[in-house]
């Protein structure tokens, strides 16, 4: 009797797949893919989901949090703020986030379209009176953004949308301080920096081009400080 060899397929540990597709870490958006959900939002004139795509790149949230924000925690007097501070269900710990100039107006289109009042929700249910969209509502308008462009919604989620400033942001800088804080994390590991670049949710790819970005950083700092001879 002949042995047959059953090859398997080996998935990465990150990303496992389940009834309802791909789970583990999700990727953010790059800024093209912004502007094009943006770009499409604005043609179809949906501005409460313009206004919530916007807020969630801006704010960094997790969906509990962006689903429950109300008008109070974004606007003030029928202006929306240039900053806010939100305190997290997860941690129980505040979080300020800077509003851009581009967010300010679709909120505050959305607010006045809407008739939202004072001590409302800014994105209130339309099926039940008095309380905000579900988290599961939201995931299903944001694999609907994603299906728009043509990927695969099941490797996106909320999550993309909360790490994507910070991603754009360590690419730039290489601050993990600085993403932790935009983030509103409880924890952070300065001595360990893949612990922390891990559960920060900085992929192994960026963090490897950061590090080989580094020395040639650190040669260039060190000639422009040599003191001249």
């Amino acid at each position: 009797m002949s042995k047959q060899l059953i090859h398997t397929k080996v998935e990465p540990p990150t990303i496992r797949r389940s009834r309802r597709g791909l789970r583990g870490q999700k990727p953010p958006l790059k800024i093209k893919e912004i502007w094009a959900i943006r770009i499409r939002l604005q043609l179809e004139e949906r501005i409460r989901d313009l206004a919530m795509f916007n807020l969630a790149i801006d704010s960094k949230l997790r969906a509990c949090d962006l689903t429950a924000l109300k008008v109070d925690d974004v606007a003030m007097s029928g202006r929306v703020r240039s900053r806010a501070i939100v305190i997290q269900k997860k941690t129980g710990r505040p979080v300020q986030f800077e509003i851009t100039e581009q967010t300010r107006d679709t909120v505050a289109r959305w607010i006045h379209a809407a008739g939202l009042r004072h001590g409302g929700f800014l994105f209130p249910s339309r099926i039940c009176a008095g309380r905000p969209i579900r988290t599961r509502h939201y995931a299903r308008l944001v694999s609907r953004w994603i299906s728009s462009l043509g990927l695969d919604p099941a490797r996106y989620g909320t999550h993309s949308l909360r790490r994507t400033k910070p991603t754009l942001i360590y690419r730039r800088t290489g601050n993990l301080r600085a993403v932790q804080l935009l983030l509103g994390t409880a924890t952070y590991c300065p001595r360990t920096t893949g612990r922390s670049t891990h559960h920060l949710s900085i992929s192994s790819s960026l963090r490897r081009d950061r590090r080989r970005q580094a020395p040639a950083q650190a040669r260039r700092h060190r000639v422009c400080c040599r003191a001249p001879t």
